[in-house]
């Protein structure tokens, strides 16, 4: 016996030990400031934007980059912080090399562990002169005296030692290295895709403990806490754009609209704050490093269920009283207003989370400088009851050539009554 409970101590300090080096070990790397020329805050306004970052550190009404706003996750809420130069709440007291460490290796300037809420499970790829440049903006944001809101986290998620074992089960620094095989805009485009991008924070699967499955895969995810679903962008079924020109994708990013397609959702939010900023360079590399992802393969569903009589009549009442005006008899689209529904990827995906979504709250596309005026879809959440939403959805998804699944009335109940989540 107690052969046993030393082994079980010999192992529990061996673990303790890796938790400890994986967490505090190896930060040196990369703490040496990248260049003799001082980094551009004009730069860093850019890189800021592409990372999308003030979407997350102001607040609903509150000062720019003052923090505050709430994000939540399924283990409670997390409240970004102050990132101005305010030298008691913000980055007024911060260094370039804590600035870096807190993107490289998620470690605050108090040595506090970061919850990866904080994509730095991808910023740890950006390089330093970029970080450095992030930085030298950042310290231009006049300062605002707003203290940092606590994060609501239940126990034991709350504690430095549970996020500890978590960095070490699921987060390793990385440096990010061009691949020599491949040209530089490729490169380019993986950079701000894998890293300042952090397109995999959303477009992947997370494990019970909100782990990525692969912290720069695109295979598609349901977005926790939100009820949308981030869709595969390696799927010829889904959002895969293997089959698009590059311009096309780039012209995706920085509008909102291309090739008969539309974002809306966190999507558009996404468009509006971050990508719309793109260089056209930036856009043309991201588009072509996302045609190069490899495509999987799965043959498209097996033949969808026959729709009852009842729910075909219904749906397709509801369908000429509500969606024909703007989408056509036929699903055909209004060109440069109104997307197809026929033949539509988003109509047809397996997960028809985003259909739920935007018959209830509406579909908005977000106003940007190649596209300032966008149309937009109503919400139809008091309007349609959840047997309604189902039938017209299941009449769309049944129709003109589509062959997927019905939608069930009580799918759209749990998306209305965020049952999801």
């Amino acid at each position: 016996m107690k052969r046993i409970l030393l082994l079980v101590a010999v192992l529990l300090l061996a673990f303790a030990g890796w938790v400890g080096w994986s967490n505090y070990g190896g930060e040196d790397e990369g703490r040496a400031s990248a260049g003799t020329a001082p980094p551009s805050a004009e730069r860093g306004a850019y890189l800021v934007k592409v990372g999308n970052c003030m979407a997350c550190h102001t607040d609903r009404g509150g000062a720019p980059w003052a923090g505050g706003r709430p994000v939540e996750t399924p283990f409670g809420t997390v409240y970004a912080t102050n990132l101005t130069a305010d030298p008691a709440h913000g980055l007024g007291r911060w260094s370039a090399d804590e600035f870096w460490r807190a993107l490289h290796h998620g470690r605050s300037r108090d040595g506090r562990l970061l919850y990866p809420v904080f994509p730095y499970t991808n910023y740890t790829a950006v390089t330093r002169a970029d970080a450095d440049a992030m930085f030298a903006y950042l310290r231009t944001v006049p300062p605002v005296a707003r203290p940092n809101t606590p994060h609501q986290l239940r126990w034991p998620y709350s504690t430095q030692a549970a996020l500890a074992v978590w960095r070490t089960l699921y987060f390793r620094p990385g440096t990010w290295q061009d691949q020599p095989a491949q040209a530089a805009t490729w490169n380019r485009g993986a950079y701000l895709v894998r890293g300042l991008g952090h397109c995999s924070a959303c477009h992947n699967t997370r494990n019970a403990l909100g782990a990525n499955s692969d912290v720069f895969g695109l295979s598609g995810g349901v977005i926790p806490m939100q009820d949308w679903y981030a869709p595969s962008l390696t799927s010829p079924h889904e959002a895969g754009v293997a089959q698009w020109s590059v311009q096309d994708v780039a012209r995706l990013l920085r509008t909102g609209v291309a090739n008969d397609a539309t974002v809306v959702g966190p999507m558009a939010e996404v468009v509006l704050g971050s990508t719309q900023h793109l260089s056209a360079e930036d856009a043309l590399a991201m588009g072509t490093y996302l045609k190069t992802l490899p495509q999987t393969d799965e043959p498209p569903g097996e033949d969808a269920p026959p729709v009852s009589a009842r729910v075909a009549e219904l749906g397709t009442r509801l369908y000429g009283e509500h969606c024909a005006q703007c989408h056509g008899e036929r699903g055909e689209g209004r060109t440069g207003a109104y997307p197809p529904l026929a033949g539509n990827r988003a109509v047809t995906m397996a997960v028809t989370a985003n259909l739920v979504q935007v018959v209830l709250g509406g579909g908005f596309a977000p106003s940007t400088e190649g596209n300032p005026r966008p149309f937009g879809m109503p919400p139809f959440v008091t309007l349609l009851s959840d047997a309604d939403i189902a039938a017209v959805l299941t009449h769309i998804r049944t129709s003109w050539g589509n062959r997927a699944a019905p939608v069930s009335e009580f799918e759209v109940g749990q998306h209305r009554s965020g049952s999801f989540r």
